[in-house]
């Protein structure tokens, strides 16, 4: 049987999410399709352009609609889709973060933060700035909870999993901060 380099991400991000990232190989990946490894080099040069696919997979299918609404409502919104995209997989947040760390995908949350700012009134140089630190925040956030999580279901902490994430009040007092700079009142 052919494959299609989209039934090959499919794939790769069902071995994600039932061994994790640590164990997705490309042995691995092409056992579960019955191919030879090499064969998945005809779609994906190496294992670091399959993982910027897989990366860039998990965030169009979490993609959901966003408001219309001033810059903060924006920026809000984009963090928690990008949250919960990463979220919604086993090791997704490690992923989507490595990817965005390296420069191997995982470009949109990048391009729609920064569309979101062009209303703040935000200095310019401060604009990269102000995505960034966003997005650290995001990434840091979501691969703490994950890793609690996934720590605290194998018993390796005693630790239950936690009823309520502080993202919300991070993220706010991270907006206030670009308010200020902005020349915003801080609500």
């Amino acid at each position: 049987m052919a494959y299609r380099r989209a039934d090959i991400v499919a794939t790769a991000l069902e071995v994600l999410d039932s061994y994790g990232l640590a164990d997705l190989s490309m042995r691995r990946l092409a056992g579960e399709l019955g191919l030879q490894p090499s064969a998945l080099y005809h779609h994906f040069a190496n294992k670091q352009t399959l993982l910027g696919a897989l990366a860039d997979e998990i965030l169009r299918r979490g993609a959901r609609p966003r408001p219309d609404g001033p810059w903060a409502e924006q920026v809000t919104a984009i963090c928690h889709e990008l949250r919960d995209a990463m979220l919604a997989y086993r090791d997704g947040a490690e992923l989507v973060a490595t990817v965005h760390a390296f420069g191997l995908g995982v470009a949109a949350p990048t391009a729609d933060l920064t569309a979101a700012y062009d209303d703040a009134g935000l200095p310019t140089d401060l604009v990269p700035v102000a995505v960034s630190t966003v997005l650290h925040f995001v990434f840091g956030d979501a691969i703490q909870e994950q890793t609690h999580l996934q720590a605290s279901s194998v018993g390796a902490i005693a630790d239950q999993p936690r009823e309520r994430s502080d993202f919300e009040r991070g993220l706010a007092l991270i907006l206030d901060g670009i308010r200020v700079r902005a020349g915003e009142p801080v609500r």
